[in-house]
């Protein structure tokens, strides 16, 4: 079966990680972000897989290649211009065949997709929406369904007294060819607006994936929850088999002084001073080094980094070839970008975002 992902967005509230990397390839513990999108397609049998790329399209398609590492058939098609979630499936109309999956390429989920084409086989529906539950729906478009799983309506962002369910569309869908001629060709077109109300009471059901886990990774805040989830198992990753019953793995050439405390994830190539503390929920990425006495929880640190002695990092990102010096901290969601310089005696918190090639000297910043 085929599937298309829509990737075109900037991610742009991904940012400074985003600045210089596609939201897709933005590295997420241990692989590309996409790829777990990708290898859950496989683990479903969804073998052919067409991507809708926009921003950096030929670093996604440089980082991707065909897709046989991820156990799929991967093309590209590249839009002309934004056209929105319809427009862009409108676009590649010419590589779709009669039956496909759409998927929104922001989200880390392990919905049973195996279950969601069953039921729109039996339902004999024309589109069928992958639905979560959440616990506060006043944030999304609510979806009701009638006792056949049928579309009832949908309630964006309800007020309390509208909240009768608690279903929100997923970004998964499988649809019916058909779909595609509800769509104008050459403009923007949202799917969601547009083309789902025309469907309700002709074809358009909902799939309830009560027990599925969920998220949409678009903000640094959710990017950490999504990685202490993959650290945790509490996704169906490849990763959980990596880290093993221990929730930790350790790769080749990696120095340890210090000490790891799982789950964590440690590429190879890494330096752990003495007196260094890593973990727990904490990825390295290949060859970082951690100075001694520095201590670092609860974050990702990507690529090449250099954290310097004394240290302390916590709830916080560092893209890669970063360099922090000795005795500052970065914590409270900080995100630091690409090739960032950081002095020694640097506070960094409180949600800041450093983006990429900044230079702060010693003791600049120490709120």
């Amino acid at each position: 079966m085929q599937a298309v992902i829509l990737v075109g967005g900037e991610g742009t509230r991904l940012r400074p990680l985003t600045s210089t990397v596609p939201k897709p390839v933005v590295p997420l513990v241990d692989r590309p972000f996409i790829a777990y999108m990708l290898e859950w397609l496989a683990r479903h049998g969804i073998d052919d897989v067409v991507m809708s790329c926009g921003f950096l399209a030929t670093a996604v398609r440089n980082v991707l290649g065909d897709g046989s590492s991820y156990g799929v058939r991967l093309r590209f098609i590249e839009e002309p211009e934004p056209r929105g979630t319809a427009g862009a499936l409108k676009y590649a109309e010419d590589l779709l065949d009669d039956r496909f999956l759409m998927l929104n390429g922001d989200v880390l989920t392990d919905i049973d997709l195996t279950a969601q084409i069953a039921q729109h086989d039996a339902s004999g529906a024309t589109a069928t929406l992958a639905l979560v539950p959440v616990d506060d729906p006043t944030n999304y478009g609510l979806v009701t369904l009638n006792d056949d799983h049928a579309v009832k309506e949908f309630v964006e962002k309800p007020s309390a007294d509208q909240i009768d369910s608690k279903l929100i569309s997923a970004g998964a869908y499988v649809l019916e060819r058909a779909v595609l001629d509800r769509i104008p060709p050459d403009r923007n077109v949202s799917i969601e607006r547009e083309v789902w109300p025309q469907l309700i009471g002709d074809g358009l059901y909902g799939f309830a994936a009560d027990n599925a886990y969920w998220l949409d990774i678009g903000t640094p805040e959710r990017y950490l929850q999504g990685t202490f989830d993959i650290l945790e198992g509490n996704v169906v990753t490849a990763v959980a088999q990596e880290l093993g019953p221990g929730y930790l793995s350790v790769g080749e050439r990696v120095e340890v002084a210090g000490r790891i405390v799982p789950p964590a994830l440690v590429d190879r190539g890494c330096t752990i001073a003495a007196g260094a503390h890593v973990g727990s929920l904490v990825v390295l990425g290949e060859g970082v080094t951690v100075g001694e006495g520095a201590s670092i929880e609860r974050s990702v640190v990507l690529n090449g980094a250099d954290v310097g002695r004394n240290c302390v990092l916590r709830d916080c990102i560092v893209a890669a070839g970063v360099r922090i010096g000795e005795g500052s901290t970065v914590s409270g969601g900080a995100v630091l970008g690409e090739g960032v310089t950081v002095g020694a005696r640097n506070v960094l918190t409180r949600g800041v975002r450093v983006f990429p090639q900044t230079d702060l000297p010693d003791g600049a910043i120490t709120f």
